[in-house]
Order: C-alpha cells, then sequence, then structure tokens
C-alpha cells in the first residue's frame, strides 16, 4: 500500500503541475463552499444564526479535516472564500463572514487562518489529487461609511485611486455598471480605478504571487462585468492558472463578451431558464434546451467551459422555491448532464433550505456532514457516472449536448453519448414516460440508470422507450462502460442485481488504484470544485 501510495502521490503532483491550457481541455467537478460556513477546526457544532450575519466559526483548518465528506461526493476540487483581510467589526449589514468587503488585497481573512493554515490546506487537496480554486475580487473595496475611509484600504489608499462617487442605478448603461460604485451609503463598495496603469500592474502581480505563493490551481473572479473588458486578459494571463468569472446577467450575448477575455463565466443566462424549468410542474423546459443552444453557438468554447449551477450564494435555494422531491432532484441533475462544469453549492446535498441571502448561508456542521441521505448518494452517482463517461468516450469533453424528442413538453431527453439523461417536471405525482427512437446506443444494448442501477435494454435501433414514476430523473449509461469503470453501478451485469448507488469514491483506500491508474493513463483531466 506505502508502494501504491507513493505512486499515487507522484502522478498527482505531476497532474496538479497543468497549465490553464491544459484545463481548458478538462471536465471540472465544482461545489461552491463557503468557507466560514463549512467547518470548524476543532470540530465542533456552535449555532450560526444567518441572519445576525456575524462569522460562525469555519476556517482553512476546517475544510481539511472534512474532505472526506467532499471527496466521497466524487469531487475533487475545492473553491473557496476569497482569503484576503476584509472590514472588521459590525457594519448596518453584519460582518465581512463572506470574504467579499476587501480592504487589504495584501493580508489574510485571519478569521480564517494563518498563511501556514491555507498552505495546508493546498497541500492536503494536492495530497489527495483534489485541486484548489480562491475567489478573487478585484473590482472594488469595501468602505464602513460615506465618504469612506480612503487610508483604511491597502494598497490604494488615495481617493484618486477610485472612481468617483455614484452607485449603479441603471444596469444598462455600461459606463456606469463599470465605473460607478456597489453598495450603498451604509457599506460603500468603492470601485477601483482599474483604468490606472499602475493599479493594472499592482492587480495583475498581485494575482500572480496569490496563485504563487499558496498553490492555487484556478481562480473565481466576482463581479466581472462590473470592470472594463479589456482589464481582463493580462490579468488572466498573469494568473497562470484556469479563471472563471461571475458575469451576473440572463442573456447569452451579453455574457457571451466576457468569454473572450477569460478562460470561462458561470453560465448565468443557462441559470434563470434552469430554475424556471423545475421550480413548478408548469414550467418551460424548451426555453432551458433553447437557451443552451444559444451558448453553445456563442460562448467562445461554447458551453464546455461554462459553469453550471443551480445554486449559490447569491440566489435564493432552490429548496426554497419548491419543496417537491422530483422537481428537486431533476433540477440537480442538471449540471452533472451538460455540457459545462458541473457547480454544486455546499448544503444543496443536504435538503438545505434558505432563501434570500443571508437566509442561504447556513453552517454546514448543523447537517451533521450525514452522507447517508438520498441526495448525497444522487451526487456520488452523477459525478461517478460523469467520469466513467469521460473515459468511456474520448470525445465527451468535445461533444455538445443535443436534445431529443420526447414527444411531451414535461420531459426532456439530454443526449451526451454515452450519457442519456432523462428529465422531467411532472412533479412527484406524475408517471413521466420517454419514448426516443434516436437514442443512439446498440440494438437491444444493456443500460443502467445510474440513479437506481436498475437495468433495462435499448431495443432493436437503438431506441430507447422508458416508464418512469413518481417524477424521478432517470440518467442511463451502458453497463459495460460503468464496470470498465470500477465506479457507481459497476458489477451490475455479473450480478444481475441491482445495487445500490455509490459514489466513485466511496471507500478511500479502494480508491487509490484506480485513482493512481487513471493518472498513470493521463487522465488527470476531471477535476471537481467546491465553490465559495
Amino acid at each position: 500500500m506505502l508502494r501504491l501510495t507513493l505512486l499515487t502521490s507522484l502522478f498527482v503532483s505531476s497532474a496538479l503541475a497543468a497549465s490553464a491550457d491544459q484545463w481548458r481541455n478538462r471536465s471540472i467537478y465544482q461545489a461552491r463552499l463557503l468557507t466560514d460556513r463549512f467547518a470548524t477546526p476543532d470540530g465542533s457544532s456552535p449555532p450560526c444564526d444567518t441572519s445576525q450575519r456575524q462569522y460562525c466559526g469555519g476556517t482553512w483548518q476546517g475544510i481539511v479535516k472534512k474532505l472526506d465528506y467532499v471527496q466521497n461526493m466524487g469531487f475533487d476540487a475545492v473553491w473557496i472564500s476569497p482569503i484576503v483581510a476584509n472590514v472588521e467589526g459590525n457594519t448596518s449589514y453584519g460582518e465581512a463572514y463572506h470574504g467579499y468587503w476587501t480592504q487589504n488585497i495584501n493580508a489574510l481573512n485571519s478569521h480564517f487562518g494563518t498563511a501556514d493554515d491555507l498552505k495546508a490546506l493546498s497541500s492536503a487537496l494536492h495530497g489527495r489529487g483534489m485541486y484548489l480554486m480562491v475567489d478573487v475580487v478585484v473590482n472594488h473595496m469595501a468602505g464602513t461609511s460615506d465618504p469612506p475611509n480612503f487610508s483604511a484600504f491597502q494598497p490604494f489608499s488615495s481617493q484618486s485611486d477610485f472612481h468617483p462617487e455614484c452607485f449603479v442605478v441603471n444596469y444598462d448603461n455600461q459606463t456606469e455598471v463599470e465605473q460607478c460604485w456597489l453598495g450603498d451609503k451604509n457599506v460603500p463598495l468603492v470601485d477601483v480605478n482599474t483604468e490606472d496603469s499602475n493599479i493594472v500592474s499592482t492587480m495583475n502581480s498581485w494575482v500572480s504571487t496569490l496563485v504563487s505563493n499558496f498553490s492555487v490551481d484556478g481562480v473565481r473572479i466576482d463581479t466581472v462585468k462590473h470592470v472594463r473588458k479589456d482589464f481582463w486578459p493580462e490579468f488572466a494571463k498573469s494568473s497562470g492558472v484556469f479563471t472563471i468569472g461571475e458575469v451576473l446577467h440572463n442573456e447569452t450575448g451579453y455574457v457571451s463578451a466576457y468569454t473572450q477575455v477569460i478562460d470561462s463565466v458561470l453560465d448565468y443566462p443557462t441559470w434563470f431558464p434552469l430554475v424556471a424549468a423545475f421550480q413548478t410542474t408548469g414550467g418551460n423546459l424548451s426555453a432551458l434546451a433553447t437557451t443552451v443552444e444559444q451558448a453553445q453557438s456563442s460562448y467562445k468554447n461554447g458551453e464546455f467551459m461554462s459553469g453550471s449551477f443551480l445554486e449559490n450564494h447569491d440566489q435564493p435555494r432552490f429548496q426554497s422555491l419548491t419543496q417537491d422531491n422530483a422537481l428537486i432532484r431533476n433540477a440537480m441533475t442538471w449540471p452533472f448532464v451538460q455540457d459545462g462544469i458541473p457547480i454544486m453549492y455546499y448544503g444543496q446535498e443536504q435538503s438545505y433550505g434558505g432563501g434570500a441571502d443571508p437566509a442561504n448561508r447556513e453552517a454546514l456542521w448543523l447537517s451533521g456532514y450525514v452522507e447517508d441521505k438520498p441526495l448525497v448518494k444522487d451526487v456520488q452517482a452523477l459525478n461517478g457516472a460523469r467520469k466513467a463517461a469521460i473515459s468511456a468516450n474520448s470525445n465527451y469533453l468535445t461533444t455538445a449536448v443535443k436534445f431529443l424528442s420526447t414527444g411531451s413538453e414535461s420531459t426532456m431527453a439530454v443526449s451526451k453519448p454515452p450519457m442519456l439523461a432523462l428529465l422531467t417536471n411532472g412533479g412527484s405525482s406524475s408517471t413521466p414516460s420517454w419514448s426516443i427512437p434516436n437514442a443512439g446506443y446498440q440494438a437491444n444494448e444493456e443500460l443502467v440508470d445510474v440513479l437506481t442501477c436498475n437495468k433495462l435494454n435499448a431495443d432493436g435501433n437503438g431506441g430507447v422507450s422508458v416508464q418512469g414514476s413518481g417524477g424521478s430523473p432517470q440518467v442511463l449509461m451502458p453497463t459495460s462502460s460503468l464496470n470498465k469503470s470500477g465506479g457507481v453501478c459497476s458489477g451490475v451485469a455479473t450480478s444481475g442485481q441491482a445495487s445500490s448507488a455509490r459514489g466513485w469514491f466511496g471507500d478511500s483506500l479502494q480508491s487509490l488504484p484506480v485513482i493512481a491508474a487513471l493518472l498513470f493513463a493521463g487522465w488527470a483531466a476531471q477535476s471537481s470544485l467546491i465553490i465559495a
């Protein structure tokens, strides 16, 4: 076992040295993690009243101690909250526990830990073959009064380092969006003058140093649309790693422009119709498909590098919008079966249902990190199936999804060979059916629904006819590809019985040979991120 562990570490280290271009071709699993609310360093479970908007005690050490929980779900990277020093003390909107109220980009947020703690987190992730992504804020620094105390900001401590005060009102005016301030007079988010060449140079050097000092593998960029577009290419280049940005907008045409200046964007244009499609039994599935097709044709890399998500810390949790378990499961399946990068916000798997900020920022330790729960098992199965699909089809990551006709407005068939996802918004009381004559399988090929490990066969023409129950989603894969993967539902063909769905990393010791073999084959393309 020692030899195997050393071998695994050798290949993991090699994989983690990959360039940004190599990340561009990878499938990156992401889960979104709010550092202060994920895990405490001593394993305690203190109360955390989200309405108070105060620090609750989560740290980088806490994350390290709960990496088994993350990895057992099949994720293999972590995206954490911004790490820099923030506003201290209470404000009109509570404390800066979320990390987005920057005051000093050259110091760390001591509430989360020390530099050694952050390096230990990076090392712990890399030792598991996992990646670290750090959230960064370039657009603004946070004040606690109006006018703000500019001398409190570092390294930009002069009023001339910022755009003149004006708060964004008209989001259709791009100049206003880029040069006016977010926030309000209580907590003004003072807009950094990113037209100034000295500030540009400082920001580029800062992100390069941050990545180097803490062995960061990727950078998520906050409020990208609030900074001029031509600032971003050099900043992204300076980071030297994969970059993915937040562009909060519902139009693919608007968002696509930002795919030209950084590696990737969070796919907000698809998020809006995704929520609408599965929030009620009357949702419009075709609108979701139409938006995806628009993004496929307009984003620089199609949908392949976009970040697909159902929840995040800025929006009400999906489970605050509906309590129908079937709708929830179908919506949660989506990010794992389409072209982009799956993103899962922490607590989603534990059925957290907080509404708008701050209610959607619950402490995960209050859930007990229970793994024997239906949604946790769904996530394990979906992560495992996606890895198996990537292994089975060398073109999986560059094959765009197609939407196959099902003959029903309440069902959807998402084809990404060898995976076929059958989704429905009929709800828990429905008995959906899918009839897909052109499913693309071999004649009479044996298939498995990875969410139940139940088997079925394609017809003589490779088509699929499926009768569902309880409005549940089904994600079909050929039995042969799952058995080769050694992961989810493996062994169903040899046993002749459906086995319980399990994640790719169900047992850490058993997973080591799989990890070593895949990395040796140059696999390291599948990364999972927990995002803040």
